[in-house]
Formats: C-alpha cells, structure tokens, sequence
C-alpha cells in the first residue's frame, strides 16, 4: 500500500499507511507559535510550492468527481466523536498538496492518508495506470449529523487557494467564501493566496464545535489562520486572521465571498430557459453602523461592473438567497432554493473602508462571477502587519435586521411605458416590492412617499401603491431613461411620519 504522508511536502512516502501514521512525529503547535511562524516567513522569499506531473492532472471536472474518500476510512471514527474527516484528492484544477495535521493538546501530528483511502468509481480506475499513486491530498472536508442523528452529512470543505464553503441545515452547497483576496476586480493580476498547511483539534466526547487553523501563503503575504466552526440551523464561524505581508498591496479583500448570478426576473428575456431564476445569491446586504440596512440585488452585466459602498465599521455585509420559494426555481436537481447566505459580522473595529462589488458577465451558471469583500481605507505597505476577526453565518438567514423596516421582497426589470404596448423611447422600468415591517400595516391611503435618486439618468415617472389583496406589499415603479453605454445608478426607500420605512434599494443598470 502506497502512502500520502503529508508531513513534508505532500509527496507519496514509500510506507503503509499505519507504519506511516507510527512514525510521523508530533510537533509542538499553537495559534501563536504558528503566528510568529508565519510572521517570520514573511521576512523570507516566497517559494512556490513543489510540483509532480502525474496522471491526475488530466482529469476533468467529471473524471475529478468520481475520486470518493471511503467512509469507512473516515478518521474520528470513535463514539462521542461528533466530527469525521475525509480529505480530498489532488487532480484536476487542484495541483498544489497541503498538508494536513491532527492538534491534540499542544501536540500537532501528520495526519496520513493512503491512497486505498480513496476509490475509483465507475470506470475511473481501467482508464488510470495500473496502481495509481495520488500524489498528494488538495484539502477535507468534515462531516457531521447536520440534518439527521444517523447520516453523517458533510458540513464544511476547504478545497483550492484559500476557498472554503458550508452548510446550514437543509442547505445545497452554492456560495464559497476565501481567506483573502489580492487585487481583484484592478487591471493588474489578481493574486490567490493559499492555504498550505491546515492544523485540526481532533474533537473530544460529544463537543459540537471543532477548531481549524491554517498558514496562508502568496508572493505578497503570509498568514496564520483560525476557525471555530459551530454546525447547526445557521452554521457559525468564528475566524481570526493575522496576516504579514511581503510586498506592497495595492488592493486588500478581507472576509471575500464569491458566488453565481445567472438570471431572475430582471433578466430572464436574455435566457431562452424553462427555469425563472437561476442563481446561488440574489442580493447584497449591508447593515451600517448606524443600523440602516442597503439591498442591492445583483446583476449579469453586459460587461464588467464594480460598486463601492463606503461604511466605517460595518455591523455587518453578505450575499444572500432571498427568494427560497421553489416555485420560482423549478430545478429539483441544483436545488437553487435550498443555497446558503452568507453573513460576514466584523467583529472589534475594522475603522473605515468600503464594500466592493464586482459583477463579471457570463452565460453559464457553471462560472462563479458575483464577488465582494471588505476594502480598508489606507495603503499596505511591506512590513505591515493585519488582524481581522469575524464572524460568518451560513444557512437560511432571516431577511432583515430591523423589524420597523420593510424588506426588499422582490425585484423586476422591463422594457419602460404603458405595461403590453410597444415602448420606442428606450425607457426601463424597474419595480419594487417592499414587505413587511412598519409600512406593511399601512392602509393603502397611508401618507407615505418613495424617495428616489438617480445618477448617470433620467426618472421618466414613479408611482408608489399598495398592492390589493397583499396587504403587507407597496409596490414602486420608476420608467428611467439614459444614453447607450451609461451606468444608471438608482436609490430608493420609502419614507412617512418623520421616519424611513424600509431598507435602501440601491440598483445599478448598465446600459448595453
């Protein structure tokens, strides 16, 4: 039996699995001591990490999919153990190995793996070499019973760069999240740092949290990582990054989140589907400082989009799956209804910055082309040194973070003009529904007004109603007009009786 220890570089080592695993030795190990580590690496020049040319490489996405981890090799098999751990085979898009480690008390040790670990479905294994030796592992996943006392279901996974991703309960994998980003969405290369070590608490009698600590490395910065995971309803985790950076960074993204928008009701005429709406989010959400929350809902833009949201310590920002309504789906295999939010809480002072959101186009819902991320004011300079710390929620999020506030329920696009007739001016109708909330309990003769601005275009008309027969729904209906090739920024909210009655709809139309 061929082994992938993964104490040095993540290279086969010529041992069985169990000799192997006997004589890795334990190292001391804490969050501090890999911190220092890390700051240390930092003084030093980035190494890119070693590489094998082997059969897996060739992979596709398909071939990549029929490698299983054994379940019954799964480590943390002991009763009481409310983790199991499966790691994740290199090949395809994953070239680069990472090392795995098992923390117990202050002692770190190898965890190994062994290529019988795995199998080969379906007729993988006649089109590989006879014996086919892994070269390394790409990452794990941990598994736990998240929906049922007797199914292990998985819950969390870090796999390429510095992704991860995870589950609430009742939820289907959709938006990942990242350590961190390095000049995205500028015209100068994106950098993907990557987690190069990962260190886990081995979980102990029935605890239902579990500890991962990772060293995070890139040409411009290093990193020490820690997540304390909590599976549940919402999953929870609690992260901590410090980071040291060797070189100048034009641009930081803290607590990054990427995700897919296709099409909704904004867009739909573009996409000749059965499915109304195809995405794994549909908005952005940021709660400020001051409580006021703002709801963008995002776009596929005929080209390159970015927006930037200025806030001083943020209470918190994510993209979000609104709409869980199968209905509006019609797609039981990718299950869109049943995609995760994501929360990002900053946690201390984070001073001031901006959001940014950058939306690419695309005509697959295979392409993740919707990111955002935290921007710090001020320049990172060789030398300096970051610590972020926050929380991320995952899971079916409740919509709202002030009960007095209506909610941005829905949002549609159409041609401008009188609804059925043939609209020749190029105007753009965008409408509105606000629910819930103060507002929701308003007669329809309420003294109420929609308050609405307008950059890059034209307000044509606007009309604010209650929407007969929904007595929580008002609905707004702006005609805008603008040049070929604008950028249409619109704001609007509903405001009476000396206060704002909903969230702030923000929308940006890129005009093709």
């Amino acid at each position: 039996m061929t082994a992938v220890a993964l104490a040095g570089m993540g290279w086969p080592l010529r041992a069985g699995a169990q000799e192997a695993s006997a004589n890795a030795a334990a190292q001391k190990f804490s969050f501090d001591q890999l911190t220092e580590e890390m700051r240390a690496l930092a003084s030093q020049a980035y190494a890119a990490p070693e590489r094998k040319e082997t059969a897996f490489d060739e992979l596709s996405y398909d071939d990549y999919r029929l490698i299983s981890f054994r379940p019954e090799r799964a480590r943390w098999q002991e009763d009481g153990s409310f983790f199991r751990l499966h790691a994740l085979p290199m090949g395809w898009l994953f070239k680069d190995p990472v090392q795995l480690y098992e923390v117990t008390g202050d002692q770190a040790t190898p965890i190994v793996v062994a290529t019988d670990d795995f199998q080969f479905l379906n007729d993988l294994a006649t089109r590989l070499p006879p014996n086919p030796q892994l070269p390394g592992v790409a990452g794990f996943r941990l598994h736990t019973p998240l929906n049922r006392p007797d199914v292990w279901d998985e819950v969390v996974a870090f796999l390429g760069a510095s992704y991860f991703r995870a589950l609430g309960r009742g939820n289907a994998y959709g938006i990942s999240a990242r350590g961190l980003a390095i000049n995205s969405g500028l015209d100068t290369a994106e950098e993907f740092p990557r987690f190069s070590r990962f260190y886990i608490e081995k979980p102990v009698d029935s605890r239902q949290t579990i500890t991962i600590y990772a060293a995070l490395e890139s040409p411009s910065v290093t990193g020490a990582y820690r997540f304390v995971v909590a599976p549940g309803a919402e999953t929870v985790m609690d992260v901590t990054a410090r980071l040291f950076f060797r070189q100048d960074v034009q641009q930081l993204g803290v607590a990054p989140l990427t995700s897919m928008f296709l099409f909704s009701e904004k867009n739909r005429h573009q996409f000749d589907d059965f499915r109304p709406n195809v995405h794994d989010s549909d908005g952005l959400r940021i709660v400020g400082s001051d409580g006021d929350t703002i709801w963008r809902p995002l776009n596929n833009p005929p080209r390159l989009s970015g927006s930037y949201f200025q806030e001083t310590n943020p209470r918190a920002f994510g993209l979000f799956q609104r709409d869980r309504n199968f209905e509006n789906y019609q797609d039981p295999g990718t299950a869109y209804h049943r995609r995760p939010s994501l929360n990002v809480e900053p946690v201390g002072d984070w001073g001031s910055g901006f959001v940014r959101l950058f939306e690419i186009p695309t005509e697959s819902e295979a392409n993740d082309n919707i990111v955002a991320f935290w921007v710090p004011d001020g320049h990172i300079k060789a030398g300096d040194s970051r610590e972020y710390a926050y929380r991320l929620r995952w899971g079916d999020l409740p919509h709202d973070s002030n009960e007095t506030l209506a909610y941005v329920y829905e949002t549609r696009a159409g041609k401008g003009g009188v609804a059925g007739s043939d609209a020749s001016d190029g105007t753009r109708k965008f409408v509105v529904d606000f629910k819930g909330g103060l507002l929701g309990n308003l007669p329809g003769d309420a003294a109420v007004e929609p308050v609405v601005t307008i950059t890059g275009g034209e307000i044509v008309q606007q009309t604010l109603q209650h929407i007969s027969g929904r007595e929580d729904i008002w609905r707004l209906v702006v005609d805008v007009s603008a040049q070929p090739g604008a950028t249409v920024e619109l704001s609007a909210h509903v405001a009476g009786f000396g206060r704002k009655l909903t969230e702030l709809w923000l929308y940006q139309w890129v005009v093709a």
